[in-house]
This record gives C-alpha cells, sequence and structure tokens, in this order.
C-alpha cells in the first residue's frame, strides 16, 4: 500500500503537516502492521477549502453524471477487493469469509445501489404553482467507526455523492488502512479533485477540528454515544446538520409461540457477528421467564458451536475485538455482570483456551438478566449475550423499551400479523421480524441515543440535501 503515510487533498497525496506517526496493530497477534501519519488541524484547512472549491462544480454535475462516477467507483471497487479484504482482516480481525462477503459487499453495495437510485430520483416537483427543489447541502464532514470501516463510510460517501456533495473524511485511526485503499479506489475511478478528501487522525484533533469548522455545512459521524455528544457541542456554534449513528442495545422478543431451538440459536450467532462489535446487535434477549433456563442452554451450546480463532483461517467465526483497549473494557463489562449476580452459562473474562495472545474473547453468555443491571444498560461491543425473562407480551415491550438507546429491536413469532403490531410499539429505527435480512433500500438509523438522521436508500439521498421552494413559478 504505497499511501499508508499520506493524506488526500485536493486530488493529490502528500504528508500530512506537523504529522504524528500512529501505529496499526494487527488484534490477533499484537503486532504493528503499519504505521499511518496522523494530521493537524491545518491540514483539515485545506482539505476544507479543497472541498469547497470542488463543491459548485461537482454540484451542477447531471443525477445521471453523478451516477456515472458511482458506477465507475464500483467497477473500481471490484478490482481491489483482495486488498480490501485483507486490510480489514489485518486491521479489525474480521475473519475472511466475514470480510469478504459481508464487509467488502455491503460496502460494495452503497454505491451501486445509490447510483440506481440517483438515475431515477426526482430532484424536483411542483407543488401547486411553486417549485420544490432538493439541492445539495454543500460540504460534509465525515468521522466513521473502527467496527465497519468500509460499510458506514461507504453510506456516508455514495450517496452524499449522489446528492452532489463534496466532503472531507476522517476513518477511525484504529482502522485506516481500508480507507486508503477506498480512496485509491475513488481516485482511480476519475472521481474530481477536491471531491472527496481524506485526513487521517484521531477525534480531538482532527475530528473536532471538522466539527466545528465553519466551512462544513453538516458532520456525520457514526461511533458511540459520547463521541456523538462532543460532535453535536463541537458543531453547534455553526449551526450545522449534525447526523448521527450512535450506540444500540438491541432487544430480541422471543414470544412463546416462538420455536425456542431456533429463534435462540439464531438469536445467538446474529449478537456475535462481527465478533459482537456492531451497534445493532441483538444483544438483549427476552424470553419467556418459564423457559429461562431452556433458552439459556441453547444459547450456550450455540455460542460455544462458534470458532475463536485466526482471522485469517477459514474455519474462524469469532476473531479477536479491535485493541487492548476495547479488550479490557469488554474484560470489565463482563466481570461486572458476575459481580452483579447474573448466571454465567458460558464464557467468562481471560483469554479463550489455547491463546496466549491477541484480543480474544471467549463468547460469553448469561441468563438471569435483570433490565437494570450493567450488562442489561451498557453497549458491550463485544460476543456477551444477556437473556431477560419477561411474563407476558406488554411486559417484553416495557423492558425493550426501556433503554436510551433504539437503534434497532428483533421479533421472533410464527404469527405475523402479532409481530407486525408488536413492532408499531417498539421505539426503534428498525425491527427486524424472524431475522430478516439487512437490506440497503430501506433507512437505518436510530431513535432516542442511538443517533439522529438516516442512512441509505432514497432517505439517506435526501439526507444530504437541502429543500428549496420557489414560489410563483408558474404563474397562477
Amino acid at each position: 500500500m504505497s499511501h499508508t503515510e499520506s493524506i488526500f487533498i485536493d486530488g493529490t497525496w502528500r504528508a500530512p503537516a506537523n504529522g504524528r506517526p500512529f501505529d496499526v496493530i494487527d488484534p490477533a497477534t499484537e503486532e504493528v502492521a503499519a504505521t499511518i501519519m496522523l494530521a493537524s488541524e491545518a491540514d483539515v484547512d485545506d482539505a476544507v477549502d479543497a472541498a469547497r472549491r470542488a463543491f459548485p462544480g461537482f454540484a451542477a454535475l447531471s443525477p445521471s453524471e453523478r451516477a456515472d462516477l458511482l458506477e465507475a467507483i464500483v467497477a473500481e471497487y471490484d478490482r481491489r477487493t483482495d486488498a480490501l479484504v485483507d486490510a480489514v482482516i489485518t486491521e479489525m480481525g474480521a475473519p475472511e469469509g466475514f470480510a469478504r462477503n459481508v464487509q467488502i459487499k455491503m460496502a460494495r453495495e452503497r454505491f451501486e445501489r445509490a447510483a440506481k437510485i440517483v438515475r431515477s430520483y426526482d430532484f424536483e416537483q411542483m407543488v401547486g404553482t411553486s417549485l420544490v427543489v432538493r439541492e445539495p447541502i454543500g460540504v460534509c464532514a465525515f468521522i466513521t467507526p473502527w467496527n465497519w470501516p468500509l460499510n458506514q463510510a461507504a453510506s456516508k460517501i455514495a450517496y452524499s455523492l449522489a446528492a452532489g456533495c463534496t466532503s472531507v473524511w476522517k476513518p477511525s485511526e484504529v482502522s485506516p488502512l481500508s480507507a486508503v485503499i477506498l480512496t485509491e479506489v475513488m481516485d482511480a475511478a476519475g472521481l474530481p479533485k477536491g471531491v472527496v478528501n481524506l485526513v487521517q487522525g484521531d477525534g480531538p484533533s482532527v475530528g473536532a477540528a471538522m466539527s466545528r469548522h465553519p466551512g462544513v455545512d453538516m458532520v456525520s459521524f457514526t461511533g458511540s454515544t459520547r463521541g456523538g455528544i462532543a460532535v453535536a457541542h463541537a458543531a453547534a456554534d455553526t449551526v450545522k446538520r449534525v447526523h448521527q449513528e450512535l450506540g444500540g442495545k438491541s432487544a430480541n422478543i422471543i414470544l412463546p409461540d416462538a420455536d425456542l431451538e431456533s429463534a435462540v440459536a439464531t438469536g445467538t450467532t446474529r449478537a456475535f457477528r462481527n465478533t459482537g462489535q456492531s451497534c445493532q446487535a441483538p444483544t438483549r434477549m427476552l424470553v419467556p421467564q418459564d423457559r429461562m433456563d431452556e433458552a439459556a442452554e441453547i444459547a450456550r451450546r450455540a455460542a460455544l458451536a462458534m470458532r475463536v480463532g485466526d482471522p485469517r483461517a477459514p474455519d474462524t467465526d469469532l476473531g479477536p475485538l479491535v485493541s487492548a483497549q476495547h479488550w479490557a473494557k469488554v474484560q470489565g463489562l463482563i466481570q461486572t455482570g458476575i459481580d452483579e449476580g447474573a448466571t454465567l452459562a458460558c464464557g467468562g473474562p481471560g483469554l479463550p483456551e489455547g491463546f496466549n495472545k491477541g484480543y480474544f474473547v471467549r463468547p460469553t453468555v448469561f441468563a438471569d438478566v435483570t433490565n437494570d443491571m450493567t450488562i442489561a444498560r451498557e453497549e458491550i461491543f463485544g460476543p456477551v449475550l444477556s437473556i431477560i425473562g419477561y411474563s407476558d407480551e406488554a411486559h417484553a415491550i416495557e423492558i425493550a423499551n426501556d433503554s436510551i438507546y433504539g437503534l434497532a429491536a428483533y421479533i421472533s413469532t410464527p404469527d405475523l400479523d402479532r409481530a407486525r403490531g408488536l413492532a408499531r410499539n417498539l421505539r426503534a429505527g428498525r425491527v427486524y421480524l424472524n431475522y430478516a435480512a439487512a437490506r440497503g433500500d430501506v433507512p437505518f438509523g436510530g431513535y432516542k441515543q442511538s443517533g439522529n438522521g438516516r442512512e441509505q436508500g432514497v432517505h439517506g439521498l435526501e439526507d444530504f440535501t437541502e429543500l428549496k421552494a420557489i414560489l410563483g413559478y408558474e404563474p397562477a
């Protein structure tokens, strides 16, 4: 990778001003995989200036011309698939199959779908004698996370390009390698200079500078709720649009008429997807109280069947957590679950048997959890499942909604009408009925402290636009 220690501004790779070296650690080996150079506020100023210069010309392109560029990005992306897979494995420890078939594929879909949507989307419509126009919001600042380093970036970049916006992008410094390749992909696809600018850096310096910058019209952040609050504070003085996709603690309601074996086993697997490092993971499993022991045993077997190991091995289900700091956090929360009296069905603190290095975690299931316990309130972001009992459907809804988060929820029942009705009572941005597959053509985002705004699909495109009403456009 030729540009690991560079940033990309105004169509040119260059060294950052006063760059500071930062080691990227392979979480499976704890060894240095690469070194990047962290940028400074001066680099943010340069990147924003480049994006502002590029904006008028890019915004003036027709929707079909922007779609052509997005399709060119997809074609170039396909040529770099192997390099992208290798980068995601190296920087965040995703198992090879998951990296290739989920992480990489989902990000590709964002560009492909954005191209299709913008070709047919009507940016103008008449309302009586007035014309209502959707125009690109302007220069966007993107701050993206380490857990889905390509998908979360693509969800922002693809739809902002479709809308006609320009941007400055700061990926997580923990997982920056795939960002370099994606930027090379966009450059090779012919994206005009200054339209997307890559600035490596950390949150307190580069992220904060982007959020408060007066030349930025919108900041879109994906990460922790704590980080989202900091971004919103920094952005407040310039009254820019703030778009946030934050934490989650998704409830998974398994109704009494569900096939308990299937629903619990699938729910456990779904909770541990991406080694549990997913904001919409169904980590609060709600089961009928009188079937707690049975559910715990099913979840225990499902968890122990998942293979923890080298992310490059073909049979690995769970790779390591992303960093030593995050591993320590997850270990502390597992111990807290034990200390607060939850029943440990399997797993627990410490490295899995046979491991003496790497940030690996024992797949952990807690039963007899109450919704006031720390492990039911806080986003753990690791392969840790909390099983909570409920007395009836009203009680299940009450528990599910009793959270500061509202990103996603899950319902299992063969009675689809019952599931549909229950879904309307859940305060969450997405509700998955019977483990429906995730889709990129419907909005993604949350209620409450899970954030605001939506990504993906038509709604994701519209979030990057401003509405203008031109009254008297037609004579009365």
